[in-house]
């Protein structure tokens, strides 16, 4: 890693570092302002008369707002460039968490004003990942992208593993509707950071060294060339090649494998808190205890992922590193989500269970480091269809986990998860990282 200096000579980091830190601030915002409705959801349930299943209802419809966006925002982040797009997604997100807050106790329909509101706030989250897919790909030279990822995912870990206690101290101090606020709060200062800090290439910022712009330039593997007087590149302006992205064995299994991994993850942001609380019998600070364990091994298995998957592809082969990593993570997690929920002491269960959670995340950051490594230049595309996916198998979870769990038992919801993590692992034997785009990376076998 490249360091720059003051004027005092002292050593700073890269700007392509200090820019990717608070991408991880940003994820961490927003996982914050769309877990806080599991802790939430306890006491919104019992205020508006609304139980798991439809309660599932409202979860579903933030995943299918996030969902149905996913394409457009990677569209709009390739064409604006992410800077705009992350600022204005989240200002939007600002204003649907007080949307939230506002929605009053006796208004009629309150169940369907819930399930907009939240299908409005998925539509502003959805600029988060296919935005930060883009800046990766552009800031970022190929042998950096799994770290690069792995720091921005594992901002999913530190903000839905804080949310528990956060989110359960605001509502036993105030109510539940002062979350929603915070969470207000909190999107509009990051976003506005954001804004003001980043830059949509290297090119273009003031504080990016010639030494770390050549760097970049030279080995991030762009469409385009960088422009030779050091202004901004021209992202973004040739045709998309929707025949290659939908006609790509890689990118529709890594699609299907994206699907069983936000399967399991949403698992644990949606339900996890609720099944502590019904299925162990513990009560609301116990739940919110037991609830951290997964997040902080998911920050932990996200970072631990990311360098180990640039490790493997720079030691041996980028489908090494790419590919088997995360089809292994994959397969391990739906071992122990089975051990774990036959688990009957509720700390082991926890234990186990949240292990689950850290070794899937082993493969989050790599789902979009392949991306990257595949379609270049279309990164935000790709990853936004990735993306869907993955939301896709949320909102299944989000509706089916208390329907499975009414009539079978919390045990099978966990066991279904694990079934389809196991396809989501097979998946991975089509997947090979080989560009899509005019300048596809060679294939290493």
């Amino acid at each position: 890693m490249n360091v720059r200096s003051d004027r005092w000579g002292r050593n700073l980091p890269p700007v392509r570092y200090l820019l990717v830190f608070w991408l991880f601030v940003l994820s961490a915002v927003a996982y914050l302002d769309r877990t806080n409705i599991s802790i939430a959801g306890v006491h919104i349930g019992r205020e508006f008369a609304v139980d798991n299943v439809h309660l599932g209802w409202v979860f579903s419809a933030f995943l299918l707002g996030y969902a149905s966006f996913q394409i457009p925002v990677g569209l709009l982040a390739r064409r604006l460039g992410p800077r705009l797009v992350l600022g204005l997604g989240f200002a939007w997100c600002s204003l649907f968490a007080v949307l939230m807050a506002l929605v009053p106790l006796k208004v009629h329909g309150a169940l369907l004003i819930l399930a907009l509101v939240r299908f409005g706030l998925g539509a502003g989250e959805a600029a988060m990942y296919p935005a930060a897919s883009q800046f990766v790909e552009r800031w970022f030279p190929v042998c950096e992208r799994g770290k690069a990822n792995g720091l921005i995912f594992a901002g999913i870990g530190i903000g839905a593993g804080l949310t528990p206690p956060l989110v359960t101290a605001i509502i036993l101090r105030y109510e539940w509707r002062a979350s929603f606020w915070f969470s207000a709060l909190a999107c509009a200062v990051a976003g506005l950071v954001w804004y003001l800090a980043a830059r949509d290439t290297p090119e273009e910022h003031p504080l990016v060294g010639d030494e770390e712009k050549a760097l970049i330039t030279q080995n991030r593997n762009m469409r385009t060339s960088p422009n030779p007087s050091g202004g901004a590149t021209q992202s973004g302006k040739s045709a998309v090649p929707w025949a290659k992205i939908f006609g790509s064995k890689a990118v529709l299994a890594l699609t299907a494998s994206y699907f069983a991994f936000g399967y399991v993850v949403w698992l644990f942001y949606t339900w996890f808190y609720i099944y502590m609380a019904q299925a162990r019998g513990l009560n609301l600070k116990a739940s919110a205890f037991f609830t951290m364990w997964p997040f902080i091994a998911m920050t932990i298995g996200c970072l631990g992922g990311g360098v180990l998957s640039d490790w493997l592809a720079t030691r041996f082969s980028l489908r090494i590193g790419r590919c088997l990593l995360p089809a292994l993570s994959l397969a391990v997690a739906a071992v122990l989500l089975v051990i774990g929920s036959g688990t009957r002491n509720p700390a082991a269960a926890a234990v186990i269970l949240a292990c689950s959670a850290g070794v899937i995340f082993i493969a989050q950051s790599i789902f979009w480091a392949v991306t990257a490594d595949i379609a270049g230049e279309h990164v935000g595309v790709v990853s936004g269809l990735m993306n869907m996916g993955g939301q896709a198998g949320g909102v299944c979870t989000a509706s089916l986990t208390p329907l499975i769990a009414a009539h079978f038992g919390w045990q099978m919801s966990f066991v279904t998860a694990a079934a389809i993590a196991a396809l989501g692992a097979a998946a991975w034997i089509a997947i090979n990282p080989i560009g899509i785009g005019a300048n596809p990376m060679p294939a290493q076998e």
